[in-house]
């Protein structure tokens, strides 16, 4: 079986980016969403830089966060740092997906959030937008994170992982790779792994130490993914 692919993202700072150019990542992200972690497309290009210094085998594709954004954003962003996808993280349709996907030239990830238990209601309306048939062919993959009311994602927390078959097995039919964010980090994405197979998972606060990247905490989220 195919190791389970890593994306960390959140990434703002150089020097951690240098500490990691050895180490086996698939992709990077940088959040271009309001959020803590929000990134100026000077400051990814910057930060793109690095990857091309990438000392392992595999060089990690470069990945944008956004939420709802439009065209002139996403054409100031891709003008000053070409990024390899486009993660779009609100409620952007799958004809806006393909406009993107068009425009740029890019693969389009496309984020649902999931709730926790106790809101199946709310949850099951969020399913039924991704689920439309409407996004085949469009999306490069699917990316399950957990709700949150304010950025659409990135709260550090997990959601309800008894739903993932649900979207596993849209994925499957439909051969899009389904991604697993919300709450992962070194002591838990091992279960993860054993108990759904994602094809991808995602990382951001999980290998964070007072709010900034640490790089053992990478380190040891890489390691515990890509041993199983």
């Amino acid at each position: 079986m195919k190791n389970t692919v890593v994306k960390i993202c959140g990434l703002q700072d150089v020097e951690v980016l240098k500490s990691m150019l050895n180490l086996p990542v698939d992709y990077i992200g940088f959040v271009f969403a309001k959020s803590r972690r929000q990134v100026t497309a000077e400051g990814a290009n910057i930060l793109l830089q690095q990857l091309q210094a990438w000392q392992h085998e595999t060089r990690p594709e470069s990945v944008g966060v956004f939420v709802n954004p439009d065209m002139s954003l996403l054409s100031y962003v891709m003008e000053h740092a070409r990024l390899d996808v486009i993660q779009l993280h609100g409620q952007e349709d799958a004809v806006f997906c393909e406009e993107v996907k068009r425009k740029f030239g890019v693969k389009v990830f496309k984020a649902i959030s999931v709730h926790s238990k106790g809101t199946e209601n709310v949850s099951d309306a969020m399913e039924q937008q991704v689920i439309s048939k409407d996004y085949i062919g469009v999306i490069d993959a699917l990316l399950l994170d957990t709700f949150d009311p304010v950025y659409g994602g990135g709260s550090g927390q997990t959601f309800a992982w008894e739903r993932i078959p649900h979207y596993q097995e849209w994925s499957h039919e439909h051969n899009i790779p389904l991604f697993v964010a919300g709450g992962l980090e070194p002591n838990n994405v091992g279960e993860l792994i054993t108990k759904y197979h994602p094809y991808g998972v995602d990382v951001s606060s999980g290998v964070e130490s007072n709010g900034l990247k640490d790089i053992e905490k990478v380190k040891a989220f890489i390691e515990r993914v890509k041993q199983i």
